[in-house]
């Protein structure tokens, strides 16, 4: 950010901010308060490792990495732990390694490895905890075995599978009625099947596929048994935040609680939710130019292809852009203005650069905006305004009141996750060492021909400068400069 000086920060609060998150079990914004404020446990679903990330894949980590952000500076960096699974075994992993004639695990590496390269290019921090499912599968089968104890699941032909009928509470997160998906279910294929909505633990493998051993066959697990196996052995239940995309509300979310809750032997009685997780939080669909994301329309937009086009920070500004819970269409206009936003914010930061940047907290309307449910868009507000207190601020040569703003400045983008780039290097983008030299060369004739006010002079530079495509921008601490565009 700037290259100032920083000034010493002032101790932070003792008490938590009064954070609201939406939870979508209980369809309401609800106070944010943790089980145990000195662990806080947060859990998000992670990729399947399989391809390239596409760009709706990345809003979750974009999301959740504000939230985890805000809740380390509320309750300390070290009372935060923050999962985020990795799936490394699934039927599109085997299917692709088979293609290839490689072990899933070529595949997976290869993979995982582009997603955090391509998750770091957006600065989305790394998680606390990454468990991955091949190394939790004796986890997985001591709790499918613990689920078919407490008479909830059934082997059935080298199959477990859960029993909906077993707990009333089955549709609560997603508002669905069993009873009514039953009604209207189709004919199941599978006639093992107790009733077309019983999904499936534990299955036998194909030839050729990865496999385990288990009480009831080698076989691999079912995708929804991993998030729960993972959660309860890596932070323990109940977990205060449950995280993930809204097309994850159901089937996989709402079987995770099943499952959960179940392995405890709470199925049968007034089941709590807040057994498994206090809070649950979903992000909404992302579109591509107001279409839905499709392999037969031809517009699934690659991450790893956008963050080798453009700054992975322009890809994050327009990820926050909208409200978390809202839709968000992805689209040229959107890029522009994210690129457009930052480079205002760069500027700021820019022509300031020689200002002392103390570190404080940031200010009450932005902390009022991401408290209340995330409000990214509002919180973006206080940014520009906190730019323009820096430009006033510049053009006044008041740098007490630019150092402040700047501060404020720097503490909300550490939050949101931007501005984390070199201003200078930002506005300047990509410019060849050939231009820079003669820039700065110009801009020292400049400044010694003002000096000697030499006007007819100065005015022959900034036509030269001007012709390079270059705009200079005149400061109480100097000169600062950027190509337009």
């Amino acid at each position: 950010m700037g290259r100032g000086a920083r000034l010493a920060r002032k101790p932070a609060e003792d008490s938590p901010m009064p954070l609201h998150l939406h939870d979508t079990l209980r369809r309401e914004k609800r106070l944010f308060e943790p089980r145990d404020p000195s662990r806080v446990t947060l859990y998000v679903c992670g990729p399947t490792v399989y391809d390239y990330a596409h760009i709706g894949n990345a809003r979750p980590p974009v999301v959740f990495d504000v939230l985890v952000r805000l809740l380390r500076r509320t309750y300390g960096a070290d009372k935060v732990i923050y999962a985020r699974n990795v799936t490394d075994v699934d039927d599109k992993i085997n299917a692709k390694a088979a293609k290839e004639g490689v072990p899933i695990g070529e595949v997976t590496a290869r993979y995982e490895a582009a997603y955090l390269a391509d998750m770091g290019l957006l600065n989305v921090s790394p998680p606390d905890l990454a468990p991955h499912v091949t190394d939790y599968i004796p986890a997985i089968v001591d709790q499918i075995q613990a689920i078919v104890d407490a008479g909830c699941a059934y082997a059935a032909e080298g199959h477990v599978l859960f029993d909906v009928s077993s707990y009333p509470a089955y549709g609560a997160l997603s508002g669905r009625n069993l009873d009514d998906m039953i009604a209207g279910a189709r004919v199941e294929v599978a006639p093992y099947k107790k009733n077309p909505h019983d999904f499936v633990l534990w299955k036998p493998s194909k030839d050729g596929e990865p496999s385990w051993p288990s009480p009831w066959g080698d076989g691999r697990p079912g995708w929804h048994i991993e998030c729960s196996a993972m959660i309860e052995r890596t932070l323990g239940l109940p977990i205060d935040i449950h995280g993930g995309g809204i097309d994850l509300v159901f089937p996989h979310h709402e079987n995770e609680i099943a499952q959960g809750v179940c392995a405890h032997g709470h199925a049968h009685g007034e089941a709590t939710h807040d057994e498994y997780a206090r809070y649950w939080m979903h992000n909404g669909f992302l579109t591509v130019d107001a279409e839905k994301m499709s392999k037969s329309i031809g517009n699934v937009l690659l991450l790893h292809d956008l963050v080798q086009a453009m700054p992975g920070e322009v890809v994050r500004w327009a990820l926050l852009s909208a409200h978390y819970r809202q839709p968000l269409d992805w689209n040229q206009g959107l890029l522009d203005q994210s690129k457009k936003s930052l480079d205002r914010l760069y500027g700021a930061l820019h022509r300031s650069a020689g200002v002392e940047t103390p570190d404080i907290d940031p200010p009450a309307d932005f902390l009022k905006s991401i408290e209340d449910d995330l409000n990214t868009p509002g919180a973006m507000a206080a940014l520009f305004a906190l730019s323009s207190e820096i430009e006033r601020g510049m053009t006044a040569g008041d740098l007490d009141a630019v150092a402040q703003a700047r501060g404020r400045l720097v503490a909300c983008a550490s939050i949101l996750g931007v501005l984390q780039a070199d201003p200078a290097a930002w506005l300047e983008g990509e410019v060849s060492d050939v231009l820079r030299a003669e820039v700065e060369t110009l801009l020292e004739q400049r400044a010694a021909a003002r000096a000697a006010k030499d006007w007819s002079e100065a005015d022959r530079i900034r036509d030269r400068l001007n012709a390079l495509d270059v705009i200079v921008m005149d400061g109480p601490t100097g000169a600062t400069w950027r190509v337009k565009g």
